[in-house]
């Protein structure tokens, strides 16, 4: 199963990949610049890297079942490769970092014009705002079947449960066989 973890820059799509695969995973992180300050957000505390074309990491959960994780850059000028990433994902995990929700919305927009169901995991940054989950719903506009959880994405069992919640979403939107 393709999942797609979509957020804007500084989320923790890439801590949230590297810590739950199985295999090493493969990253494209370069190191930010002056040159990128007013795209790549060189004024996050602790970040000095950014995604320029993905994150790959494999997690199996049974024999059967393996879950590939794709986390795609979170940079506007870099939206066409999350549209090539999303191309086969069941579903997207997206990222939030309440310090930044205004920038969570094109990526909510764009994963909502592709049509790729998806959970919101507000990851738990150390001295970020805490909002109630109904008043987060309601500032990100999110319908009623779209799932939200908190989630922490340095914890490998705090990210896993955020992508129980998104399979669990998932699987509440399948028709159920005859």
């Amino acid at each position: 199963m393709k999942i797609l973890i979509a957020g804007h820059v500084g989320a923790g799509k890439t801590t949230l990949v590297h810590g739950l695969s199985q295999i090493r995973p493969v990253s494209t992180e370069e190191v930010m610049t002056e040159a990128g300050t007013a795209t790549d957000h060189t004024d996050l505390p602790d970040k000095s890297t950014t995604t320029v074309a993905m994150d790959f990491g494999r997690l199996h959960l049974a024999d059967d079942l393996v879950l590939y994780l794709f986390g795609a850059p979170g940079q506007e000028r870099f939206f066409p490769i999350l549209q090539d990433l999303a191309a086969g994902a069941l579903g997207a995990l997206v990222l939030v970092d309440t310090r930044r929700l205004r920038e969570t919305y094109p990526i909510l927009e764009l994963i909502e014009k592709l049509g790729l169901p998806y959970t919101v995991a507000v990851n738990a940054f150390d001295g970020a705002p805490v909002h109630p989950p109904e008043r987060l719903r309601e500032v990100m506009d999110l319908d009623g079947p779209t799932a939200l959880v908190i989630c922490d994405a340095r914890d490998p069992g705090s990210s896993r449960t955020a992508l129980t919640v998104l399979i669990r979403h998932l699987l509440a939107l399948m028709p159920e066989s005859p």
